[in-house]
């Protein structure tokens, strides 16, 4: 299993050139698609759909409808993604499933159920009374980088709904989180909102299923953990969402319980950052926050949102992707910006993180880049931190989906695009080697590995 040195080591190489960037503090730096950054123009000859830089080569692997080495099948609806390092050089990728009850066309059971008596009881978190089980959860697949071939790949969580995104731990897991509210499913038999974690191997078998409710039930996102702390921040993806912070009681054991909180802009009482009416939050400018703490977070009444935004919680238009890359969180909101095109905020932790000290030295948080250009992003999803310094970003449009690079300046460029309208490309993240990026094109359901000539990456 990898360990907390590989998290920091992996999460330090990945973000050594946001360490101390970055003084833009205008729209300037948008004017064009960078020539400077990235690996030149897209080619107009699709590899498995996809238009790449030349010199870069595409693998898909475990599509949807796929028998698996459990007997089971891939799932369709594939999201949220992150690599871990396994025995041998091996990569092992766990990979969410965005699905519903109803949606059977995508179910890792069949679509008449006729495989569910594979799956142990205790291992299946909502069997929908039998007639509707809960179709959500995760994959785990064994690829060998060197080859650039999937050895095996299982069902690894069964039973929840609408896997959305999620965020790898410094302890060496998954969190995966389910995107939904108070609403259940028309037979679910269990209360659904919650995150899981889900433990990286390459053994066949189903984790068993334990929601982390003190983490708060919510339309969760994704998550990022702050290493040193092991304090959590997760999105909320719905247009007047917070973003919140999970205080650990033993860091590194989630299931143990902690404190949910929301973040508050210091001095701007329930803090505009959406921007849709004008640059109330500019692009560059580092604000101090504190955060509050939250009550009844396993949220009955779906109100956890607007209970924090009275307090003074500041509001976020639907935010979706996070990751941890140096010193900071990253977090993408898909519908920010005046335009709605999207934003990507910068969290830097106070050095006393979620104690009392850190008020006395508080964290920061930065709008990091606001395009307003659909040419440049259109919808930012889920997104990951390069060997290199560069964050990757996923666009969930109903136009051709593209990965797109964010240089330490806030300079675009495209990496990929699908050459078909309509597919969400999402779970994008690198093997722990560095050679190999992977993403998922969410339907009906693939995961693609892309190699080429990527940079150098920085000396640690």
């Amino acid at each position: 299993m990898p360990t907390r040195r590989d998290f920091l080591r992996l999460s330090s190489l990945a973000a050594l050139g946001f360490l101390g960037l970055r003084e833009l503090t205008t729209r300037s730096a948008f004017a064009a698609p960078s020539t400077t950054a990235g690996f030149g123009p897209l080619l107009d000859r699709p590899v498995h759909g996809l238009r790449l830089p030349a010199g870069f080569r595409a693998t898909v692997f475990s599509r949807a409808g796929e028998e698996m080495a459990d007997g089971l099948l891939v799932p369709g609806k594939a999201d949220g993604m992150a690599a871990f390092p396994g025995p041998d050089g091996r990569t092992i990728l766990i990979r969410n499933h965005e699905l519903e009850s109803a949606w059977t066309q995508f179910s890792p059971f069949g679509p008449d159920r006729s495989r569910l008596s594979r799956v142990p009881a205790d291992r299946l978190y909502d069997a929908g009374r039998g007639i509707a089980p809960n179709l959500g959860g995760t994959t785990t697949l064994v690829f060998d980088p060197r080859t650039q071939t999937l050895e095996s790949h299982f069902l690894s969580l069964a039973g929840t709904v609408r896997n959305c995104a999620g965020g790898p731990t410094p302890w060496g897991t998954w969190i995966t989180c389910e995107e939904v509210n108070d609403l259940p499913e028309p037979d679910a038999e269990q209360p659904h909102g919650y995150n899981f974690e889900v433990a990286p191997t390459t053994s066949t078998g189903l984790t068993r299923p334990v929601p982390l409710k003190a983490m708060g039930r919510f339309r969760h996102e994704a998550v990022a953990v702050h290493p040193p702390s092991g304090v959590v921040y997760q999105t909320e993806d719905i247009d007047d969402g917070l973003l919140y912070r999970f205080l650990p009681t033993k860091p590194g054991q989630l299931a143990a319980g902690g404190r949910l909180q929301a973040l508050v802009v210091r001095d701007w009482k329930t803090a505009e950052t959406r921007n849709w009416s004008g640059d109330r939050f500019p692009v560059g400018r580092a604000f101090a926050v504190d955060w509050i703490d939250l009550d009844d977070v396993d949220n009955p009444g779906n109100d956890l949102r607007y209970r924090g935004a009275s307090a003074g919680a500041a509001v976020f238009a639907r935010g979706e992707g996070a990751w941890w890359a140096g010193d900071s969180a990253y977090f993408a909101m898909t519908t920010g910006g005046h335009l709605q095109r999207g934003q990507v905020f910068r969290y830097r932790p106070s050095p006393h993180e979620g104690t009392p000290a850190e008020r006395s030295a508080p964290a920061t948080l930065e709008l990091f880049i606001e395009p307003n250009d659909g040419a440049l992003l259109s919808h930012c999803d889920n997104l990951t931190a390069a060997p290199w310094g560069d964050l990757i970003l996923c666009e969930d449009t109903d136009k051709a989906c593209r990965l797109l690079g964010v240089t330490p300046t806030g300079r675009l460029y495209e990496l990929a695009e699908y050459s078909e309208i309509g597919h969400e490309l999402a779970g994008v993240c690198f093997s722990p080697d560095g050679s190999t990026l992977f993403v998922n094109v969410q339907t009906p359901g693939a995961t693609v590995a892309i190699t080429g000539p990527w940079p150098r990456q920085p000396a640690a």
